[in-house]
């Protein structure tokens, strides 16, 4: 396989702090470095683990020839699920409920301060994920 692991994920944001606030002191993420133009910071790097990264820019600063639509969704794995899950609550974000899923993983959803979708997913030793099985979708 040519693919290691993630590399980033780019999103393009309306709001630099309050992605920033959301995905550092709601996520426990921390900020690998600025982007600048002209001494302005117009987007950051975070550390999501291991070699793994989100990318953010201000969306009136997306680079020109690119996209600059936000994505559809991401997942972040965790161990911890339930203290993420409570962890969010107190720091005042609306998470949806943990559920185990029909790929026997659980998971809760939430949405970011740019609109975008994204579920964390906190494997079981039966999860498909794990065996290569395949899932039959219950919704």
């Amino acid at each position: 396989m040519y693919i290691k692991s993630l590399a980033h994920v780019c999103i393009h944001s309306s709001d630099l702090e309050a992605t920033l606030k959301f995905y550092c002191e709601g996520l426990g993420m921390r900020k690998q470095f600025d982007f600048t133009r002209q001494g302005r910071v117009i987007g950051f790097y975070l550390q999501a683990g291991n070699h793994t990264f989100l990318e953010f820019f201000e969306k009136s600063e997306a680079p020109a020839g690119k996209p600059s639509g936000n994505l559809a969704h991401f997942c972040l794995e965790t161990e911890a699920i339930e203290a993420l899950h409570q962890h969010l609550i107190q720091a005042g974000y609306e998470p949806g409920p943990v559920t185990l899923e029909c790929d026997n993983s659980y998971q809760f959803w939430i949405t970011d301060p740019n609109g975008v979708h994204f579920e964390f997913h906190q494997y079981t030793p039966k999860s498909a994920q794990l065996h290569q099985e395949n899932v039959a979708v219950n919704w």
